[in-house]
C-alpha cells in the first residue's frame, strides 16, 4: 500500500500526466463525484475474485453495470465475481471506494475504452483525493493481463 505522498512520488518519477485532487468529504455515491469532475471520465477500480486470485478491473464508467459472466467468458475464467470488502481490503491496504488506479499490486483488467479520453478520474488510495490521470499512464503503470475493447 502506497500512501498518497508515495503515490505522488511514483508517479512524478514515472514521469505520468496525472494531478491529485483534494475533496473536503470522501465520494460515496455518483452524485459525490459529479461536484467534482464530469462522470464520462470515471474509472473506477474494482476489485475481482476469480479462481486464481484477486485482480483489479479498471472499467470506463460509460460501461454501465459490468456484465460479469460475459467478462468471465472473455478471460476463460470459470468463476469471477466482486470480491468481498473485507477480502479486497486486506490484499491491498486500500479500503473500497478509495482503491487507486495505480499501485494496488493486483494483476489488471483494463478497459480500452477509456483510452479515448485525456484524462480519467478514480481513486488515489486516499478517500479525501481523487487521482486524475492519463489512461495511458494508467494501462503503462499497472499489471495488465487483459484489454477489453
Amino acid at each position: 500500500m502506497m500512501t498518497l505522498e508515495a503515490l505522488d512520488r511514483y508517479l512524478r518519477e514515472q514521469r505520468a500526466d496525472y494531478e491529485l485532487i483534494r475533496q473536503d468529504s470522501p465520494i460515496l455515491a455518483t452524485q459525490d463525484a459529479a461536484r467534482h469532475f464530469d462522470l464520462q471520465y470515471a474509472a473506477p477500480t474494482l476489485v475481482l475474485q476469480t479462481e486464481t486470485g484477486l485482480m483489479s478491473l479498471i472499467v470506463s464508467a460509460q460501461r454501465g453495470r459490468v456484465n460479469f459472466e460475459a467478462l468471465k467468458a472473455r478471460l476463460g475464467l470459470s468463476k469471477l465475481k466482486l470480491a468481498d470488502r473485507k477480502k479486497a481490503e486486506k490484499a491491498t491496504g486500500y479500503p473500497a471506494g478509495a482503491i487507486p488506479l495505480v499501485g494496488s499490486g493486483l494483476p489488471c483488467v483494463f478497459d480500452a475504452r477509456l483510452l479515448d479520453f485525456a484524462y480519467i478520474y478514480g481513486g488515489s488510495g486516499d478517500p479525501l483525493h481523487t487521482l486524475k490521470i492519463s489512461p495511458r499512464d494508467v494501462e503503462r503503470l499497472n499489471a495488465v493481463v487483459f484489454r477489453l475493447g
